[in-house]
C-alpha cells in the first residue's frame, strides 16, 4: 500500500463507511490517522483507526464480514398463523426454548406493534460458546419492550419474564432497519 495518498486513504474510508452503513453499522471512530498510526510507513501512510463501538455493532460488523453466516432467516407479516408457523419451524430445528422465546417475542410484535407488520427472524450461530442466537427484528423503534412483573390476575405481561427465565441471555438493539430484540439460547 505504500504510495497511497492521504486522498486515497481518505476513499478508502468512506468505501468502507459507506459499506458498513448498507448492514446498519456505524463505527464512530472510523477514520484516517496519519500523525498517530504513522508508525513504519512513510507518510503519507497512515492507518485505519477501527474500533470503539458496542457488542451490538461488533456482531453486525463480523455477520456483515463473514465471520458468522445465518443459519435461517424469514420474513413474515406478524399474525398470528405466521407466528404460528415460524414458532413450529424455529422449535423443529432449534429446540423447545428457541420455540416458546421466538413465539413470544413475536406475539408481542402482533400485540404492541400491530397485527400484519414486517418482521424478520434471523437465527445465527453463536459461535465458541455453543449458543442459537435469534433475533427479532421490527421497524417499531418507538416501542421497546420492557421486562415487568405481572400480578397473579394481570391476563398479560409475562412474555419478556418467560424469555429471560428460559433464555441464556436477551437484549434489544436498535438499528437502521428498526428494532432486534434477540435471546441466545443452548445448541441442540
Amino acid at each position: 500500500m505504500s504510495g497511497h495518498s492521504g486522498y486515497e486513504m481518505e476513499d478508502c474510508v468512506e468505501a468502507l463507511r459507506g459499506a458498513l452503513a448498507s448492514h446498519g453499522i456505524t463505527l464512530p471512530s472510523l477514520r484516517v490517522d496519519l500523525p498517530a498510526f504513522a508508525g513504519d510507513y512513510a507518510p503519507p501512510m497512515g492507518l485505519v483507526a477501527l474500533g470503539n463501538c458496542n457488542t451490538g455493532t461488533a456482531r453486525r460488523l463480523v455477520d456483515a464480514l463473514g465471520g458468522r453466516g445465518v443459519w435461517w432467516e424469514v420474513e413474515l407479516a406478524a399474525r398470528g398463523e405466521t407466528v404460528r408457523a415460524v414458532r413450529r419451524e424455529v422449535g423443529a430445528r432449534y429446540g423447545r426454548e428457541a420455540e416458546l422465546c421466538v413465539a413470544e417475542l413475536l406475539n408481542n410484535v402482533v400485540r404492541h406493534v400491530g397485527e400484519g407488520v414486517a418482521a424478520r427472524v434471523r437465527v445465527r450461530a453463536g459461535g465458541a460458546a455453543r449458543r442459537v442466537r435469534v433475533e427479532v427484528i421490527d421497524p417499531a423503534v418507538g416501542a421497546l419492550p420492557v421486562l415487568v412483573v405481572a400480578r397473579g390476575d394481570d391476563e398479560s405481561g409475562r412474555g419478556l419474564a418467560l424469555v429471560d427465565a428460559v433464555a441464556l441471555a436477551w437484549g434489544i438493539e436498535v438499528r437502521g432497519e428498526g428494532k432486534a430484540v434477540w435471546f441466545e439460547v443452548g445448541v441442540v
